[in-house]
C-alpha cells in the first residue's frame, strides 16, 4: 500500500488530469476541469487524484461539505474515474487508501452517484463492488429512458402521427446552436410555468461551455417558418447523445414538434451512436415517476437503465483489507 499516493487537486493539476480524462476508460468531458469549474463559486472543491508508484491512476471528482465528501454536486454523475487498463487489484487499493485519505482529513461520509454503465467505455463496476463490501447504503436510485440503437423498438402509433402533424405544418429542424431563442423564448418560459424553476444552467453559462465543448454541446432548433416552436440541447460522448433539456411551444402537441426533432436526432443525427439517452423521469428524489413524460419516452423505444447513489461510511475501509485470498 506505499505505493499509493493520495493528492487534493490543484491548478497546477489541470493538465494532468484533463489528459487522465481523455484517456479514462469511463470518464466523459464532464469531468474536464472547465466544465467541472463553470460553477466553482457555488462548490468547494475537494477533488482528489490517486497515484502508484507516482503514476496517476485514478480521480474522484468531488466537493466537500463539512464533514462530508459529495461526488461533485454540479454534475450529473461521479465516482472514481480510471485507466483503461487498470486492473481490480489496483482499483481496490486505490479505494482503500482514497478512503483512508479522508478519514485522515475528518471526513466521515463519502456520498457517490455512480456513472451510468451506458457511458463506461469498457467495463469499470468495480466500485459497484466495493459498495457492497462497504456496505454502502443505497440512499436513490434513478431512472434512465434510453435507446440502444443495436437494438431499436418501433415507434408507437402515437410518436409517429405526431412526426405526421410535423411533416403537414412542414416544420424545420436545425442544428443551429441558437441557444439565445431556445432559452429565452421556449425553456425559461416553460419550467417557470411548470415548475417554478430555472435551467441548471443560465444562458451566458451555456454559451461559455459550448465555446469550452463546441464539439460535445450542440442546439437543435425546431421551427414553424421563421418562429422557434421546439428545441433539444445534446450532451454528446463517445458512445451515448444524451438530452440535457428538451422543451417546446404551448403547440408542441398540436404541431407534433418535438416528435419530429427527436425522430431526426434518433434516427439521423445519432444514428451511429450505441445510446440516446432521454435522462431521467424522476421526481421526489427517485421515489415518484412522471408518468407522461416517461410515456412519452417510451414512446420511442426507450427503455429503463438505472443510476444508484450511495452513502459510504469512512471508517468501513477496514473491510476492504480482507477482500483478496
Amino acid at each position: 500500500m506505499k505505493a499509493y499516493s493520495i493528492e487534493i487537486y490543484q491548478p497546477k493539476f489541470k493538465s494532468a488530469w484533463n489528459t487522465f480524462v481523455t484517456h479514462s476508460k469511463n470518464a466523459t468531458f464532464l469531468f474536464q476541469r472547465d466544465f467541472m469549474e463553470y460553477h466553482q463559486d457555488r462548490f468547494e472543491d475537494f477533488s482528489l487524484m490517486v497515484f502508484k508508484k507516482g503514476k496517476l491512476v485514478g480521480l474522484l471528482p468531488a466537493n466537500r461539505v463539512e464533514d462530508e465528501l459529495h461526488s461533485h454536486q454540479g454534475l450529473t454523475y461521479g465516482g472514481l474515474l480510471l485507466l483503461k487498463d487498470v486492473k481490480f487489484e489496483t482499483v481496490l487499493h486505490s479505494f482503500e487508501v482514497l478512503l483512508k485519505f479522508l478519514e485522515e482529513h475528518k471526513i466521515t461520509t463519502l456520498y457517490l452517484k455512480e456513472i451510468p454503465a451506458i457511458y463506461h467505455r469498457i467495463p469499470s463496476e468495480e466500485v459497484h463492488y466495493l459498495n457492497f463490501i462497504l456496505n454502502a447504503q443505497l440512499v436513490r436510485r434513478d431512472t434512465l429512458s434510453v435507446i440502444d440503437n443495436q437494438h431499436q423498438i418501433k415507434f408507437s402509433g402515437s410518436r409517429r402521427e405526431g412526426i405526421k402533424r410535423a411533416q403537414k405544418h412542414e416544420l424545420r429542424i436545425v442544428n443551429d446552436d441558437d441557444f439565445k431563442a431556445f432559452w429565452n423564448t421556449i425553456l425559461k418560459i416553460n419550467l417557470s410555468i411548470k415548475h417554478n424553476a430555472e435551467p441548471v444552467h443560465s444562458l451566458e453559462e451555456i454559451l461559455w461551455l459550448k465555446e469550452k465543448f463546441p464539439q460535445n454541446i450542440k442546439q437543435f432548433n425546431v421551427y414553424q417558418g421563421q418562429q422557434i416552436v421546439a428545441g433539444a440541447t445534446i450532451f454528446e460522448t463517445k458512445n451515448v447523445a444524451h438530452c440535457q433539456y428538451i422543451s417546446g411551444n404551448g403547440d408542441k402537441n398540436n404541431l407534433g414538434s418535438l416528435d419530429a426533432l427527436h425522430d431526426y436526432l434518433i434516427n439521423e443525427v445519432y444514428a451511429e451512436k450505441r445510446y440516446f439517452d432521454f435522462g431521467t423521469s424522476n421526481e421526489n428524489n427517485g421515489k415518484n415517476i412522471n408518468e407522461g413524460l416517461q410515456f412519452w419516452k417510451e414512446g420511442f423505444g426507450a427503455r429503463t437503465m438505472t443510476q444508484d447513489f450511495y452513502k459510504i461510511e469512512i471508517k468501513n475501509h477496514k473491510e476492504l483489507h480482507t477482500i483478496l485470498k
